[in-house]
């Protein structure tokens, strides 16, 4: 498994398996089906009610802890957001059966901000969580979060895929210091992408699937990628994407798919804001 290099020194695989709708009774297998796979970079969220499920597969796995890198996320909190942050941290470590995190994100651009970022400071300090970041933070957020706090962002886990690149939001990334993942790169299908002709084209020419030419587009940018599957083998074969190369004109190619625009929601519309706001996680 090939790896980056985060801001702080920390190492983390560019591949990795991510768990997000995946219902809590499939968790369990499908993580274990991933680690057995070879994957060690493990997404979650406590938004995504399954962080007890990739706990037990971590246990139940008998990999050592200093072989897997455990990444899950903050919601929003409630006032007074830097007591309640280390506590959802706590809440959320103790799903996992963790002493500690390899990365902790803030999943979402809202609520008391500094607040909670302050928190996640402190918690890395005490080498709680090795590495801290966030999701969904566009460039002016993240460059408001990066040059007035101290500790600058190690990722922002962003909506990338091929119909929405992100490569302006990549490039100031690189400029900070930040790593750019992905989460969504796949489109959840959506385009038609595992047809699409630019695509499946590349892959005929490879001897690889549709998902395999993605990922490899992805990880050969330098974006991390954490692509859900709850198929053994479907996990197995997106792995398997480290024996070939795309070449210029096949990223070019792929390029020409960029539409400019989210295919889910946008984080700066005022009505998602609103509803993201608003929820809150039970317990």
């Amino acid at each position: 498994m090939q790896t980056i290099t985060l801001n702080n020194g920390v190492e983390m695989p560019v591949l990795g398996f991510g768990v997000y709708q995946i219902p809590p009774e499939q968790t369990e297998q499908a993580v274990t089906d991933a680690l057995a796979a070879g994957y060690r970079l493990l997404d979650t969220a406590a938004a995504y009610g399954n962080e007890e499920a990739v706990g037990r597969a971590i246990k139940n796995s008998g990999i050592p802890r200093d072989e897997l890198f455990v990444t899950t996320k903050l919601w929003v909190q409630d006032a007074p957001a830097e007591e309640n942050t280390k506590r959802a941290f706590e809440t959320s470590l103790a799903k996992l059966g963790l002493d500690h995190l390899d990365l902790y994100l803030m999943h979402q651009p809202f609520g008391d901000v500094y607040g909670q970022w302050r928190a996640m400071e402190s918690l890395h300090r005490e080498g709680r969580a090795k590495a801290i970041g966030v999701a969904n933070f566009y460039p002016d957020r993240l460059l408001d979060l990066v040059l007035n706090n101290e500790v600058t962002p190690a990722v922002d886990q962003i909506e990338t895929h091929p119909f929405f690149q992100r490569t302006a939001d990549q490039e100031l990334m690189r400029e900070h210091g930040v790593q750019i993942q992905s989460w969504g790169g796949f489109a959840e299908g959506k385009n038609d992408i595992f047809t699409h002709p630019v695509l499946s084209g590349i892959g005929a020419k490879h001897g690889k699937s549709v998902a395999q030419v993605v990922l490899r587009w992805l990880t050969q940018r330098g974006v991390v990628a954490i692509p859900k599957s709850v198929r053994a083998e479907r996990m197995a074969e997106n792995i398997d994407i480290f024996d070939f190369e795309l070449t210029d004109d096949q990223m070019a190619a792929i390029a020409t798919l960029e539409t400019g625009a989210t295919l889910f929601f946008d984080h700066r519309d005022p009505a998602m804001v609103g509803w993201l706001s608003a929820r809150r996680l039970d317990g």
